[in-house]
């Protein structure tokens, strides 16, 4: 019997019978725009062979001034309805079904023709959009409808409607975006007009015999959002307007609440979509930071949402579904939520993979393949380069073994996850230990390698990764200062209601600030203190979702100061789409910030700075203990021995270039050398 019956039951929606009750969510992943259908095609095959109930494509666009951005993908041309029809023929080959996302941006559009219920700047967008007249949103309309039926003629099963995280129909709806007084604006009666006329005229352009999927925005989080009695007002319109089931979206993309990311407790919002699975009579999908098969057949088991989304955990794992219904959970890769490969990747205009798997989105350009002729192969170095190399070494064949100095294997990942707000990497270790020992590689741990004894392996790979920087700072061997590896070890303690001074505002820094101010439980395993801490409240009783007063956070533990030596916004240079959640955290524990800094010494009572070029305002930031995060240096001594007993070895990860402990470039440079040897 299977550890998973709720979520491996079939579900009969009446045009189709969905083979389980796992979707895989909608996602930009800029494959369309490419022109190569042929990788396309592939990335949604491999997860449609993988098990997923139901595929949802990322949003295509009905029209120009829907796009996301000039020249974003849609269906506009026969030219390309028959591309789309390779992806959905390659789906349904696998037994699969795809929908697709109908999309259209309004204000969020990056484009100088974008339009919207009223001209009201969105902020995260660099356009005031257009405001529609009435031919002009007949025209979105009958441009969605149309968009719909070219679905239908491209072989899909399916559309999904986006109706929520900010976008047009989402903006018609809410009063924040919808200043309008005619027929389309105003009362609740007016606002909703937009998006239930939406569904009607798709379910005319498609007929009753094709599933029609409602986006909802349960919770807009953004001031002046929508009430929960509009939402189910708007839900019951669209049920009777011909929906066959509500999809939910939470939160709109300008929130200063995050949704989706790591430090987001998985699941976090689901109670909103089995409220509206109580309040209608169509299925409900429930969807945010689900990412485990047992989250889902929890979820399900409850009997009140018919089906969870996962978007980003079929990035990791295309096989995730199949691997749960064949009693290997434990070898489903992970989702971390980290966005660094996925969002962070489409925000700089290139195409989405994911730090866990490099393969992702690039299914036809990196094969696992077997090797045609196995070697024996030495792996120095048991972090996220080293580890990754030799999983897929031994994927291919090849006899892997794994030397890691350290008692335990993970590398730097090991500090990572003791960081409050990254305890999904904690998952991500145990998930590597877990397919090595599947692989069949062999791990000596506590052993260090020796550049003697590799020379009789065939081919050796260099991942030893890091140490820290030395920034000979006068002062810095004084007993109060310590490295980052000290304290994320646990070598070094820091007694709560310390005042701390880090030195250095990179990523680590912010890391090492997050560790020290946050008590435990971390509000990431704890849903209702974390939605405390960001100001949710619940939307039948504060409009838009936002606590009338604002976030509470908790005390921060320690007094900390953190510096840099960079005169720019200290965490300027994290990443794209959660930098600001970092920001905002420790903006929320009061930890000062300083840039331009110049560290001229540390002493007993803290740490001598001056500002500027100049050396201003020299002063003394007092502190109880002073950590050093000052950046790192690539560890290469074993290949300096390689080199010199003629040992030709491959270098990779923190070894070959030290760069903010960036685990996805580790990860993809160790998969990509284990491809090709």
């Amino acid at each position: 019997m299977s550890a998973y019956p709720h979520m491996l039951r079939p579900l009969d929606l009446g045009p189709v019978t969905l083979r389980n009750r796992v979707m895989m969510g909608s996602m930009h992943t800029g494959l369309e725009e490419t022109g190569d259908w042929a990788r396309v095609a592939e990335f949604y095959r491999e997860r449609a062979r993988g098990g997923a109930g139901l595929i949802v494509t990322g949003g295509m666009a009905p029209n120009a001034e829907g796009a996301v951005f000039p020249g974003a993908a849609g269906l506009f041309t026969a030219e390309d309805i028959a591309h789309h029809r390779e992806v959905t023929s390659a789906v349904h080959a696998q037994g699969g079904h795809i929908a697709m996302q109908i999309l259209h941006a309004g204000r969020y559009a990056y484009g100088r023709d974008c339009v919207a219920p009223s001209p009201v700047k969105a902020p995260i967008a660099p356009f005031v959009p257009v405001e529609l007249d009435e031919a002009g949103i007949e025209k979105q309309i009958a441009d969605i409808a149309t968009a719909a039926a070219r679905a239908r003629e491209a072989g899909y099963d399916g559309v999904e409607v986006m109706g929520s995280e900010g976008y047009l129909l989402n903006q018609f709806f809410a009063p924040c975006t919808n200043h309008r007084s005619d027929r389309w604006g105003g009362g609740l009666e007016n606002r909703l007009r937009l998006p239930v006329e939406a569904i009607r005229r798709v379910r005319a352009a498609v007929g009753a015999d094709f599933m029609v999927i409602f986006r909802i925005s349960l919770i807009d989080l953004v001031p002046e959002g929508s009430t929960w009695d509009e939402v189910v007002a708007l839900a019951r319109a669209v049920e009777d307007a011909g929906a066959n089931m509500f999809n939910t979206g939470i939160g709109w993309h300008e929130s200063r609440v995050p949704t989706i990311a790591t430090s987001v407790p998985r699941g976090a919002f689901t109670w909103l979509s089995e409220r509206l699975a109580e309040a209608v009579s169509l299925p409900v999908i429930a969807s945010n930071r689900i990412n485990t098969p047992e989250h889902a057949e929890a979820l399900l088991k409850a009997g009140t949402v018919a089906m969870v989304s996962m978007a980003r955990p079929f990035l990791a794992d295309a096989d995730f579904v199949a691997k749960a219904s064949a009693g290997r959970a434990r070898a489903i890769a992970p989702c971390i939520a980290c966005n660094q490969a996925c969002l962070d990747h489409i925000f700089e205009g290139r195409t989405a993979s994911c730090l866990v798997n490099p393969r992702a989105g690039h299914e036809t350009q990196l094969s696992y393949s077997p090797a045609t002729q196995p070697r024996e192969i030495a792996v120095a170095g048991a972090g996220p380069a080293g580890m990754m190399a030799a999983l897929v070494a031994a994927w291919r064949g090849h006899r892997v073994t794994l030397f890691e100095a350290a008692p335990h294997i993970g590398g730097q990942l090991n500090m990572a996850r003791v960081i409050p707000g990254k305890e999904e990497f904690d998952g991500l270790v145990a998930w590597f230990a877990a397919a090595l020992a599947d692989a069949g590689v062999e791990v000596q741990t506590d052993c260090r390698a020796e550049a003697g004894a590799l020379a009789a392996f065939d081919e050796v790979i260099v991942a030893t990764g890091v140490r820290p920087r030395d920034p000979a700072i006068p002062g810095q061997d004084l007993a109060h200062v310590v490295s980052y590896a000290q304290l994320l070890s646990g070598a070094v303690q820091i007694a709560e209601g310390a005042r701390v001074a880090i030195v250095g505002a990179g990523g680590i820094g912010f890391d090492v600030a997050a560790y020290l101010v946050q008590g435990r439980p971390s509000p990431t395993e704890d849903a209702a203190l974390w939605l405390r801490e960001w100001g949710v409240a619940d939307p039948s009783q504060a409009r838009g979702g936002l606590a009338p007063e604002g976030p509470r956070p908790e005390r921060a533990l320690r007094e900390v100061t953190l510096m840099q030596r960079k005169a720019e916004r200290p965490g300027r240079r994290l990443g794209r789409t959660t930098g600001w959640i970092h920001r905002a955290h420790l903006r929320a524990k009061e930890v000062q910030m300083l840039s331009g800094v110049n560290y001229e010494r540390i002493c007993p009572q803290g740490i001598e700075i001056s500002l500027g070029e100049e050396r201003r305002e020299r002063r003394l930031i007092p502190a109880d203990h002073v950590v050093l995060c000052t950046g790192q240096e690539p560890e290469r001594r074993l290949a300096e021995q390689l080199a010199a007993a003629d040992v030709t070895a491959h270098v990779i990860g923190g070894a070959d270039v030290a760069a903010e402990l960036d685990a996805r470039r580790a990860i993809d440079q160790g998969a990509r050398l284990a491809a090709r040897l």
